[in-house]
């Protein structure tokens, strides 16, 4: 079994809504598609949604850290089954490579804000942290647009 099997096969099994999302029906080449209402998609605008609304909500010290860095990475791994299904489908090049970053930064900002050093660097990196996530939702729930 080829690795990229094996992977989709493992991501299958452990989410349904992977499941529900890999077996959309394939892309019509060249027409614009939205994967906002797909269950995956849906689920992690809004993750990503109350995140935001979490760290926005944020003044000086974060309240419950522990419990958000724990749903902050349960993101980050819902945005990379997003990247790898839309890798697999051969679809939307451009938001499976935002949704890749996105996954691959979010460990990285929440890190940036449990490591500040003052308020002004918490602030920022809070600042930072905020964009990102709301990023992840405009990214998602934007139209696509056909290719010129």
């Amino acid at each position: 079994m080829s690795c990229g099997l094996a992977l989709a096969a493992a991501l299958l099994l452990s989410d349904p809504s992977v499941a529900l999302a890999a077996a959309q029906p394939a892309a019509v080449p060249g027409a614009p598609i939205s994967v906002a209402s797909e269950p995956l998609f849906a689920d992690i605008v809004a993750r990503s949604s109350a995140l935001k609304a979490i760290v926005d909500g944020w003044a000086g010290e974060p309240s419950d850290f522990a419990g958000f860095k724990v749903q902050a990475a349960e993101l980050a791994a819902l945005d990379m089954q997003a990247h790898l299904i839309l890798k697999e489908r051969g679809t939307d090049g451009d938001l499976k490579c935002i949704l890749r970053g996105i996954s691959e930064d979010i460990p990285v900002k929440v890190a940036a804000v449990e490591t500040a050093a003052s308020p002004e660097a918490r602030a920022t990196a809070i600042g930072e942290l905020s964009y990102l996530l709301n990023d992840n939702v405009e990214v998602i729930t934007t139209p696509p647009r056909a290719e010129s």
